[in-house]
């Protein structure tokens, strides 16, 4: 499973990029979280920890398949 940051939620607490054990989020210059999707393994650790629900999975665009 992938994840996204859904913008309208996250309020930038950073929580996310404490826990991630890659370093793959960091706060952007909206001061709102962003994964780096080259780094990310997708373990899901940051969609446990986010307070908001602001990281989310993303959809697979192949459900028709």
């Amino acid at each position: 499973m992938k994840y996204k940051v859904n913008k309208e939620k996250c309020i930038g607490c950073g929580s996310c990029t404490s826990i991630c054990p890659l370093g793959a989020i960091k706060i952007g210059a909206d001061g709102k979280a962003e994964i780096d999707k080259n780094k990310c393994n997708n373990c899901g650790k940051c969609k446990e920890v986010c307070p908001v629900g602001a990281i989310e999975e993303e959809e697979d665009g192949n459900q028709n398949a």
